[in-house]
């Protein structure tokens, strides 16, 4: 396979995860672009990239780049995307994959007739044990999906004094943790239960109205090492937790808490899947392990091992049983998938990562929840 040469666009949390799984997965870095010139050239040399670009402009007008990464705010993300599509590079942006659905369907349907392949980061489908959950449940093994439970835990906004770009309504959407976490696990379900979303009923709680902002902003997970800065009062309308009740396509039953306010979680996401013949259950801080519960028989509990799962979650296990997996992993599995898909010159087949057409309707999803919230009752989501 060739190397292939990508872009990363945006220096914040997640750009140098994308850096560093794209090394892991043979792909030339050619290039980090930041919010300045400056900026540029500081995370160029901070993540060890040899290049002469400073600016978007500079990597899409180089054709030897066969890939954009977009890892930037999400307000930027339609504007970018339309420009790396109309280039004709390669691209995959960071969830969510715009503002709202009408950006989203217009980035769709420019991605559909682009001739190049686009993505959305939906990392945690890369999970090997989530691979298995899918195949076990395609297969049958656990017989009539009855209904799935499970929640997205973090801690890193619990206080009042939290703060970051997230928060604010105009840099990253009406919703914020549904969007930001709660959409990871709903795609997740809907990839391991081959199922949809098609009903919901939402109800979002603000626990702090108001927040602290420190003057020069803070990075994402930034924690407790950030020094003490001045700081003034914002009004906060993005939801810190929530609830979402909702039906599935085959008539399975479901519910799902948000939150990022829960302290002691610091990125817990779960779920159990229940069928008429076994259950599954898995969470993301302790990833190797899956639970399979029986009624007639003990319970069981199967430690990610290429050796003892099915074929789809071997192909994207490196490591032998024992040997932990884990976040950075997906990312690295997920780039591996996106490019050798590319690699294969046949970008009709069916694609084995997350497209435009996932993120848009997690967008889709995002704005029935908000609306059902708002109207205080159940609608039904319409693509």
């Amino acid at each position: 396979m060739k190397t292939f040469r990508a872009a990363v666009i945006g220096t914040g949390f997640i750009g140098p995860v994308h850096v560093e799984a794209l090394r892991r997965a043979g792909v030339e870095v050619a290039a980090v672009i930041g919010s300045s010139p400056e900026k540029s050239l500081a995370a160029s040399q901070r993540l060890g990239v040899s290049t002469s670009h400073t600016t978007f402009d500079q990597v899409l007008a180089d054709d030897s780049i066969d890939a954009i990464h977009l890892t930037t705010p999400n307000r930027f993300h339609f504007d970018q995307s339309r420009q790396v599509l109309a280039a004709g590079k390669h691209l995959l942006c960071e969830k969510p994959l715009a503002m709202n659905s009408r950006e989203s369907a217009e980035l769709t349907r420019l991605a559909t007739n682009s001739g190049v392949a686009a993505g959305v980061a939906y990392n945690i489908r890369f999970y090997p044990l989530c691979h298995e959950v899918a195949q076990r449940v395609g297969g049958g093994e656990i017989g009539k999906v009855l209904h799935v439970t499970g929640s997205y835990l973090q801690d890193w906004l619990l206080h009042p004094t939290d703060f970051n770009w997230r928060v604010l309504a105009e840099e990253g959407g009406e919703l914020r943790a549904i969007a930001d976490i709660g959409t990871h696990w709903l795609d997740l379900v809907q990839f391991v239960s081959h199922d949809r979303v098609v009903a919901l009923c939402a109800d979002l709680q603000t626990v702090h109205t108001t927040r602290e902002r420190p003057h020069g902003g803070v990075e994402t997970f930034a924690g407790k090492g950030v020094s003490p800065r001045l700081t003034e009062p914002v009004p906060i309308d993005t939801e810190d937790a929530g609830c979402v009740m909702f039906r599935l396509a085959t008539g399975a039953h479901g519910v799902l808490w948000v939150s990022q306010t829960t302290a002691g979680r610091k990125n817990s996401l779960r779920f159990e899947i229940a069928g008429s013949l076994a259950s599954l259950a898995w969470e993301s801080e302790s990833p190797d392990r899956l639970w399979i519960g029986h009624r007639e028989r003990p319970n069981e509990v199967l430690t990610r091992d290429p050796a003892l799962m099915g074929a789809s979650a071997s192909a994207i296990s490196n490591y032998p049983g024992g040997h932990n997996e884990g976040f950075p992993d997906t990312f690295k599995q997920l780039f591996r998938s996106f490019y050798n898909h590319i690699a294969t010159g046949d970008l009709n087949a069916p694609p084995p990562f997350p497209t435009f057409a996932d993120g848009h309707r997690e967008i889709v999803l995002c704005e029935a929840i908000l609306r059902s919230h708002r109207q205080r009752c159940w609608v039904d989501v319409v693509d």
